[in-house]
Formats: structure tokens, C-alpha cells, sequence
């Protein structure tokens, strides 16, 4: 179903663009960017208003960014679900989106220190002013239960803001295949979106834009499952206190009493991954700091083997303190398509920066089904790689 835009737009917007070409691709991760590894996953280090004007920027240059807004309960699933973890790898742009996640990274020390929540940046996009003789982003939404996102539309163009809705779509529970039609792509393409916002349950959200971004032309694309409730107003959004206190979760239940299940169970593996995880990650990075030697003396090569590999010969201690270093050798590792071997028998600490800028690369070797193999690792560097939940590193890619 297509929305039909002039009967909803009430005052009038200005004139929408003719119709925009494909985003430009990134061959590559971008290596540069400032992320940290929590639970496994990478997160970039950024404020609400930096997410947004990274949307805003690709937005403008029509340029990809698939956003992914991770939180406890999308972290403890990405742990059994490969699948799942790799479209937040793989990911442009990959927010904090819940408390639980900045308690950890405070507790581990990282600098991770802002909750940015998925409806937070849309609303944040949405008050954004528009300038004079600039047309509003244009939005698609995409799944939530039948008439949400309708009614998401309506509610977005009933007044004038940095937002207007340019259709919608409620796909039902068919599967992703069938929700992938020609017909349904044709659709979100021929609206112009500048922002498919997608509404399919989390991981079946993932699963669909990862099935479909190559033939998607709207430059951002994210699951944001709340926002089309938040925005339809059929889910109240708790408080700013609740928010920013951790206490979201009894707001959810009180709105949506079927989350009980899964904040109860989210609580408990909260607890479990304390216990097991994080404090014995903690309680290591007290008992033993890398001198800056360490750091300043890591080998970091990268090589062609004669016998077709690409080889990352490490050692020393890899971390913040030589991160563009280490930035640098794996944007060169990332331009041959070889197999590669990392080989870390010299390892003798990897930190969280350092862990997420490999999972870049390690995205990127699933994406393009190339062989991936980290050899070597001693027990100590097995342990670290375990406590940040990056163990799946350890496992080749045929």
C-alpha cells in the first residue's frame, strides 16, 4: 500500500526532488571511525547530536548509512545468532541504544559515556530546522502491526517539521523473500526516501535490510521497531528520567505488558554476563596495564604472501595508545581480497578499540567470502578475546 502524499501533507512542504539515484557504496569499512568493542559488537563513540549529523551528512551526499541501534537484549542475541552480529558489524553507523550497555562500558572503562537511543536520533532528525528553499528528509516506513505505520505517516506530515513521510508499507509476517519482491522494492525506490526507517522485529529487521540494501536506493536505512509505535502514537515513550536512569523497561511493560518476558530475561543475563564477563574484564585491566613500551613497540606488518595469503604479522601490545597504527594496517589489509591470516603468537594484549576496529575488517572478510584465519593466540589472548565476547574471532571462514 502507498501512501498518498497529497492528501496527507497539511500545511504544504516544499516540492519533492525528482527521483535520486542509488546511494554511493563504500567498498570498505571505514577504518577511521571511533569505535569499541562491548559484548562482542562494535559501538561508535558518539553524542546524539554527532549521530544525527552523521545521518544528516550521508543524507545530503546520498551517500550509505545503514545505522544499527544495538542494546542489551540485540547483544546477548547477537552471541548464538552470526547472522544477527554481522549486520551490526557490518553496519555504518552502530549506537549504544540502552543503559545497560553504558554501565558496562563505564564499568570496563570505556569512553562510551552517552546512551543514544534509535527513536532519540529520529526525533532529533525530526526538530532538526529546515532552511529556507530545503525540502524536509523523506521518510518511508516500513513494517509494524497493521494501520501503524499509516498512521505514523499521517501523524509526521500533520505538522511541519525537519521530516515528511513519502509513504509506507505494512508487510504483514510473510517471510523476508516475500517481503523482498520487486513490486515492494520498486516502491521504497519510486518515494525518493531519504530514510527507510524499517519495522520487522529485530533480528528479522537486520535480516531484511542485509537481504536488500544492494537494491535499496534510500541513502540511511535502519530498524527502528518503537519509533513507528512512537511516532503513530499508539506506545507512549517513557519519560527523559526513566530514559536516563535505566528504568525505560518498567515504562515498556506498562505500555507493552507482553516485554515482561524479555526484560526479565534480559535481566538475567545481565547478571550473568557481569559476573562472568565484565568484572573479570575489569579485574584484569587493574591487575595488569601494558607499559607504554609495549605500545610503542607493537609490530604491525602487513604482507603478501608468495603462497597467496595476506598476513598480519602482530605483536607487542595493540590498543588506544597506537589505534592509528593499527587503523592504518588494517585499511591496507582490507584492499587485496586474499585469504588472511592473522597471526598474533607475539600478542600480548588487545584492548576493546583495538578488538572493534578488527571486527571492521572481520565484516568485511564475511561480506566478500573471503578466508579469514587468526592463528597463534597464547591463553592469555584467548582470555581476553573470551571476556570481551570476541571469541568468534578465533573461528576461521573457509
Amino acid at each position: 500500500m502507498t501512501l498518498n502524499n497529497a492528501q496527507l501533507l497539511e500545511p504544504a512542504l516544499p516540492p519533492v526532488l525528482e527521483q535520486q539515484a542509488p546511494p554511493a557504496a563504500q567498498a570498505l569499512p571505514d577504518f577511521d571511525r571511533d569505535v569499541w568493542c562491548i559484548l562482542g559488537l562494535p559501538f561508535d563513540r558518539v553524542s546524539l547530536r554527532q549521530a544525527g549529523d552523521i545521518m544528516l551528512g550521508a543524507a545530503a551526499q546520498k551517500r550509505r548509512c545503514f545505522l544499527s541501534t544495538p542494546n542489551l537484549n540485540f547483544a546477548v542475541a547477537c552471541m548464538d545468532d552470526a547472522a544477527f552480529r554481522n549486520s551490526v558489524i557490518q553496519s555504518d553507523l552502530s549506537i549504544a541504544d540502552g543503559m545497560p550497555l553504558i554501565w558496562i562500558a563505564r564499568a570496563i572503562g570505556l569512553p562510551i559515556k552517552e546512551r543514544v537511543a534509535g527513536s532519540s536520533l529520529f526525533q532529533w532528525l525530526r526538530e532538526t530546522k529546515v532552511e529556507t528553499g530545503q525540502a524536509p528528509m523523506r521518510v518511508y516506513f516500513f513494517g509494524g502491526p497493521p494501520g501503524v505505520a499509516e498512521a505514523a505517516a499521517e501523524k509526521l506530515n500533520a505538522v511541519p517539521s525537519g521530516m515528511r513521510s513519502m509513504g509506507f508499507n505494512s508487510p504483514g509476517f510473510g517471510s523476508i523473500e516475500d517481503m523482498s519482491d520487486a513490486e515492494t522494492i520498486g516502491r521504497i525506490n519510486d518515494s525518493n526516501a531519504d530514510f527507510l526507517v524499517v519495522a520487522l522485529g529485530a533480528k528479522k529487521g537486520q535480516a531484511w535490510i542485509q537481504h536488500n540494501l544492494k537494491h535499496l536506493r534510500a541513502p540511511l536505512v535502519s530498524h527502528l521497531g518503537a519509533v513507528v509505535n512512537f511516532v503513530a502514537g499508539t506506545v507512549s515513550r517513557a519519560p527523559l528520567w526513566a530514559q536516563k536512569t535505566g528504568l525505560e523497561w518498567l515504562w515498556r511493560i506498562k505500555e507493552e505488558p507482553k516485554l515482561w518476558r524479555r526484560y526479565w530475561d534480559d535481566g538475567v543475563a545481565l547478571l550473568n554476563l557481569m559476573a562472568w564477563r565484565v568484572l573479570p574484564c575489569v579485574w584484569d585491566a587493574r591487575r595488569r596495564q601494558p607499559a607504554a613500551a609495549e605500545f610503542e613497540q607493537a609490530g604491525m606488518v602487513c604482507r603478501r604472501d608468495r603462497g597467496g595469503d595476506c598476513e598480519l604479522l602482530l605483536s607487542g601490545a595493540l590498543g588506544t595508545a597506537n589505534i592509528a597504527r593499527w587503523r592504518a594496517v588494517l585499511k591496507d589489509a582490507a584492499q587485496t581480497s586474499e585469504p588472511l591470516v592473522v597471526d598474533c603468537a607475539k600478542v600480548s594484549h588487545i584492548d576493546s578499540a583495538a578488538l572493534a576496529s578488527l571486527m571492521l575488517l572481520y565484516g568485511d572478510c564475511v561480506a566478500r567470502r573471503r578466508p579469514w584465519a587468526i592463528i597463534n593466540p597464547d591463553d592469555n589472548l584467548r582470555r581476553q578475546f573470551h571476556l570481551h565476547c570476541a571469541q568468534y574471532l578465533l573461528q576461521p571462514l573457509a
